[in-house]
């Protein structure tokens, strides 16, 4: 998982380790089953829907690191697997892998331009938007989302990430914006109030008609940031660290892509949108 510091140089903020707190380094093993969405080569990761990991998590789908090389190439989408992971503390690596089967592609894949995509239900939430009202996932059926995690008082990745979405929301015609919806989800819900989230938005020439900066209650925004696997924590100057990443959602409400980082290009994103909406 990509983690990035607020303050540090964007150039220099990739960062390979899925971060959710800091508890020392003590290494804990478990053991887990699941199969695999997709091979992230070029970050050293695996994407994996795993069954529950008992006195770990609960089932769902997220990123591991794969130090070992060898074995992350030895991995392909579609994979059943029984696997070895361990948790330090900060990074979730998945050590040994043992694959066990095969899955049907017709059952839980879509199709995303030329390819078949693995997809997941995406995890329902309720929260409050910009404008003080309630928004839930359900109440955005049937439009393309692009989805993200950001605070509004983060220096580096944050602006940087919503910046980005603008130039993405830009590029859909008037006709496919009645069709995608962009979220932005604070990570932190008790600085994050509804105006602190307009302000945001306005400072940044977000287009409000299509995209909403969701908060709540610390207990709401923690269940989604785990039901989404994403990343938060503090760093050793109190900084909050976070994961950046994207999740494209369809019309059905299943996670299509996830777009880990920020460099990411705009046609390739936009273009995805427009092929989903379509």
């Amino acid at each position: 998982m990509v983690v990035l510091r607020a303050g540090a140089r964007a150039a220099a903020l990739l960062s390979l380790a899925l971060t959710l707190g800091c508890s020392g380094d003590r290494v804990s093993s478990y053991q887990g089953k699941g199969v695999v969405r997709e091979v992230q080569s070029e970050y050293g990761q695996v994407v994996i829907a795993h069954e529950d990991i008992p006195g770990l998590m609960p089932a769902m789908t997220m990123n591991f690191d794969v130090p070992d090389a060898e074995l992350l190439e030895r991995l392909t989408p579609g994979q059943s697997i029984e696997f070895t992971l361990e948790f330090t503390g900060r990074s979730y690596r998945v050590i040994d892998a043992t694959v066990t089967g095969e899955v049907e592609e017709r059952e839980g894949w879509t199709r995303l331009g030329d390819s078949l995509v693995p997809t997941d239900p995406a995890p329902l939430f309720e929260l409050t938007d910009q404008r003080g009202e309630r928004l839930a996932l359900a109440d955005l059926a049937g439009r393309t989302l692009l989805l993200d995690f950001i605070y509004t008082s983060c220096p580096g990745p944050c602006p940087l990430l919503t910046a980005a979405n603008v130039l993405v929301q830009r590029e859909l015609s008037s006709e496919l914006r009645e069709r995608v919806w962009f979220v932005s989800i604070s990570i932190d819900p008790k600085n994050d109030t509804p105006e602190a989230l307009a302000a945001y938005a306005r400072a940044r020439g977000v287009d409000l008609d299509n995209w909403s900066f969701l908060t709540g209650s610390v207990e709401e925004v923690d269940a989604v940031l785990a039901a989404y696997g994403v990343g938060r924590s503090h760093s050793a100057e109190r900084e909050l660290e976070h994961t950046v990443v994207r999740f494209l959602i369809d019309a059905e409400g299943r996670i299509v892509k996830r777009y880990l980082g920020l460099e990411h290009a705009t046609e390739t994103i936009a273009g995805d949108l427009r092929n989903l909406a379509s």
